[in-house]
C-alpha cells in the first residue's frame, strides 16, 4: 500500500502534523513525503500537483489546517476518489475506517470508505513518537499558473511576540466572558507565559472586540487538539466546545459549579478566577524556578 503524506510549512518549517502523519502512515505501508515548491500556497497550482503526483498512491494524508483542507478537497475531486474532512484517526484494513466529529462535535462518528481515497487529519490528532526522526521530503514543482488567480497582498496578524501560535500549540490557555473586559487579559497571558502556552478566545471576547478574531476557539474559529486545555471563565457552549474537546486534559475554572464546561473537563476548579489563576501562575513560576 502507497500512501502520500503532503507535507506543509510555516515560516520555513514543517509543521507538526506533517511529522505526526509521517510516523503514523510508516504503519500502513510504503510512505511517501512531498511538498510543493514555494512558500506561499495557491489553490489550483498545488491542487493539480499533488493530483498528478497522487496518482497511484492508495492513501493521500493532508493535515487538517486552513490551506489542507481546502487543498484535499481538490485533489479528491480532480482524483474521483472518497474524501474523509477532519479526521481524528484513520485506520486501514478493508478499506479506509476514520473517525470524525460531526454536528459541532456533539457527535463522534466511524465511516468506512473505499480505497484509494483521500484525508486530512487533525493537528494533534495523533501522537508523534519521542525521538521521531524528520521524514525525507520530495520537492515537487506546482503546477502551470492559468492566470484564473492572481496574488494580491499578505497582511499578517500580530504575533504575539515570544508566544507559541495557536494552532501549533501543545498546550492553550483560552479565557471566555469571565474575564469582565479586555484590561483583564494580562491574567491570561502571564499564565500562558508560564506555561510556554498559546492564548485563545471564546467568540463572545472576540465578538466583543476584546481578542483578535485569530484566536477564536469554536465551531466557527479553530479547532485545536493540544495535550492541555486550559479553558478560563468559558461557560462551555456547544459551539466553543466543537472547537477543543479533542484536547488530551481539559482543565476548567469558573466560579459556576455548573457551568457546562465541567461536563467535559479532566479537572475542574470551582472559584474566582482573579483569585485562583494568579495565585496558580506565583507558584507554577516558583516550581519552575522563572
Amino acid at each position: 500500500m502507497k500512501v502520500l503524506v503532503v507535507a506543509e510549512r510555516k515560516d520555513g518549517e514543517v509543521r507538526r502534523v506533517t511529522l505526526e502523519m509521517a510516523a503514523r502512515a510508516a504503519s500502513f505501508g510504503e510512505v511517501e513525503v512531498v511538498a510543493v515548491k514555494g512558500e506561499r500556497y495557491s489553490p489550483l497550482t498545488h491542487g493539480a500537483a499533488v493530483a498528478d503526483r497522487a496518482a497511484d498512491a492508495d492513501l493521500v494524508l493532508v493535515g487538517a489546517t486552513l490551506n489542507g483542507r481546502d487543498l484535499a478537497a481538490r485533489v479528491a475531486a480532480k482524483l474521483g476518489r472518497a474524501y474523509a474532512a477532519d479526521c481524528t484517526d484513520v485506520r486501514v484494513g478493508d478499506g479506509l475506517t476514520v473517525d470524525r466529529p460531526m454536528y459541532a462535535g456533539k457527535v463522534r462518528a466511524t465511516a468506512r470508505l473505499p480505497l484509494p481515497a483521500v484525508a486530512s487529519v487533525r493537528p494533534g490528532a495523533w501522537t508523534l513518537p519521542a525521538g521521531a526522526a524528520a521524514p525525507a521530503i520530495a520537492e515537487i514543482d506546482p503546477a502551470a499558473d492559468d492566470g484564473r488567480l492572481r496574488f494580491v497582498r499578505f497582511e499578517p496578524t500580530a504575533s504575539g511576540g515570544k508566544r507559541v501560535s495557536l494552532a501549533e500549540a501543545r498546550v492553550v490557555v483560552s479565557a471566555g466572558r469571565g474575564l469582565k473586559g479586555p484590561e483583564n487579559w494580562k491574567i491570561v497571558e502571564d499564565l500562558a507565559d508560564a506555561l510556554g502556552a498559546a492564548t485563545g478566545a471564546s467568540r463572545a471576547v472576540t465578538d466583543a472586540g476584546w481578542r483578535p478574531n485569530e484566536e477564536q476557539v469554536g465551531q466557527t474559529g479553530k479547532t485545536v487538539t493540544p495535550d492541555l486545555y486550559v479553558a478560563l471563565g468559558i461557560s462551555g457552549a456547544i459551539q466553543h466546545l466543537a472547537g477543543m474537546t479533542s484536547s488530551k486534559v481539559i482543565v476548567a475554572v469558573n466560579k459556576d459549579p455548573d457551568a457546562d464546561i465541567f461536563k467535559i473537563a479532566d479537572y475542574g476548579v470551582v472559584g474566582d478566577l482573579f483569585e485562583f489563576v494568579p495565585a496558580f501562575t506565583d507558584a507554577l513560576k516558583r516550581v519552575r524556578g522563572t
